[in-house]
């Protein structure tokens, strides 16, 4: 390819260092057809006759094929996928295959194959994505009658819907299928006709490209096509914010699943057993969601620190993007359907939730019976933490004070008082919007469902 310009041999260790293909064999695919719409560009620019055009097309049709049936060969001295499809189209159709290249840069082919790449693995991605959603609403519908002990600091804090915490993270990862739905726009700019970075000379049509490869507009200024990898960046940003979402959902199931709390049961299908201890199950999905977030961020990061030092235009260190994206790719997808799996698969063990809501934690709903009665609720608060203290001393529970005891701390306290230690009582209280009531997760399973719907829209 630099035979004109170079003399003699590329030093094998800077040839293994230049080389991109063992991670850009996955861009075939896309650089065949970009390279289909360039052919048909050319053509109508007057570079190519149409039997030229007939017989470039029917090459790289031929090489889809290959590619598709994986028996495209890649050679060891292809340095890029690039090289690979216009070695073997050379292989096929003669000479001819040498115009194919004609006012293309690989710099503009690069991130045409990126774009396009990246733009079906978005649309992959949030149909995932969205089917994972749709698995927590289910399980909170089905299971919205379930109370358990909501933690602040990992203590135990008021009485929830286990209902409350699936659509709290599928609220979560609602905000990341919108994030990946509106970048769509952003990624779906057509570079190609940029050349190396001053533009193209041979009056193509970039519109009839666009068109070709179902992209929604055109770059507007070619130096800054070929050195733009902001998508890049963007994807794998949402992508880390997505695994972060992921990992927390993940501890929660994780510390659930533990025998001390024994919330949860994960299937077998799920978890792996120990290599010495017989009795061992180990929550290893829900571990492995976890390291991977480090591993997204990782990707993230790496990308960041390399644009950050390059100047403008294509620099070489702009390898590192496909690796990156590639990598990131694929582990979001394999996290997400893994994550989906154990979302349908786990068992809840109702009896033990509800058990491990012990009166101490209906304290709030104490100090809100005195502000219902005209305490100011920092009097209120006071007033309860004492009872809370008196419980203690007299090796009781709140619940388990008599009036007489209560009444020693405020006289406000009457009689009624014994129906707020009940916990299908309290989580009933919070019928605001976003609150613990039934009513109040059905309208919040609803309006996921709403936002779902015009994601998709």
């Amino acid at each position: 390819m630099y035979s004109g310009r170079l003399v003699g041999t590329l030093d094998p260790i800077m040839e293994k260092l230049n080389s991109s293909i063992l991670i850009d064999q996955r861009l075939a695919e896309v650089d065949i057809r970009s390279s289909i719409a360039y052919a048909k560009a050319l053509e109508k620019a007057g570079i190519l006759s149409r039997a030229e055009l007939e017989k470039i097309l029917s090459g790289l049709e031929k090489i889809l094929e290959e590619s598709t049936k994986g028996a495209l060969i890649i050679s060891k001295t292809d340095e890029d996928i690039h090289t690979t499809v216009e070695r073997r189209l050379k292989e096929i159709v003669g000479d001819v295959a040498g115009k194919l290249q004609t006012g293309r840069s690989r710099n503009d082919q690069v991130v045409t194959d990126l774009r396009l790449l990246v733009k079906s693995s978005v649309t992959m991605l949030i149909t995932q994505l969205q089917q994972l959603i749709r698995t927590l609403l289910e399980r909170a519908s089905a299971e919205i009658d379930v109370i358990l002990p909501g933690y602040t600091h990992l203590q135990r804090a008021q009485p929830i819907r286990w209902s409350l915490l699936l659509v709290s993270h599928a609220v979560a990862l609602t905000r990341d299928s919108e994030r990946l739905t509106e970048m769509k726009k952003r990624i779906s700019v057509l570079p190609l006709g940029s050349g190396s970075l001053a533009g193209n000379p041979l009056n193509l049509d970039r519109e009839l490209l666009r068109k070709e490869l179902e992209l929604s507009s055109i770059s507007i200024n070619s130096l800054d096509a070929v050195g733009d990898r902001d998508f890049v960046v963007e994807l794998l940003s949402a992508a880390s914010l997505i695994m972060i979402h992921l990992s927390r959902l993940a501890e929660d199931l994780i510390i659930y699943n533990t025998k001390e709390f024994g919330f949860i049961t994960l299937s077998d299908s799920f978890c792996t057993g120990s290599s010495l201890m017989p009795q061992k199950k180990n929550p290893d999905s829900l571990e492995l969601i976890r390291s991977k977030a480090g591993r997204v961020i990782g990707r993230t990061t790496g990308l960041l620190i390399v644009l950050k030092g390059i100047p403008s235009a294509y620099n070489k260190d702009l390898q590192e993007d496909k690796e990156a994206v590639i990598d990131v790719i694929d582990t979001l997808s394999l996290v997400l359907q893994v994550t989906t799996g154990v979302i349908s698969t786990l068992q809840i063990n109702k009896e033990t939730m509800e058990k491990a809501v012990s009166p101490d934690m209906l304290a709030t709903d104490l100090a809100n019976y005195l502000v219902r009665k005209g305490m100011p609720f920092r009097q209120a608060h006071t007033a309860v933490g004492k009872a809370v203290h008196l419980a203690e001393s007299k090796g009781v529970t709140l619940s388990q004070l008599s009036t007489e005891d209560l009444k020693t701390i405020t006289p406000m306290i009457g009689t009624d008082v014994s129906q707020i230690f009940n916990p299908q009582h309290s989580v009933e209280q919070y019928t605001s919007p976003g609150g613990t009531a039934k009513s109040a997760v059905t309208t919040q399973i609803e309006q996921v469902k709403e936002l779902l719907k015009r994601q998709k829209e």
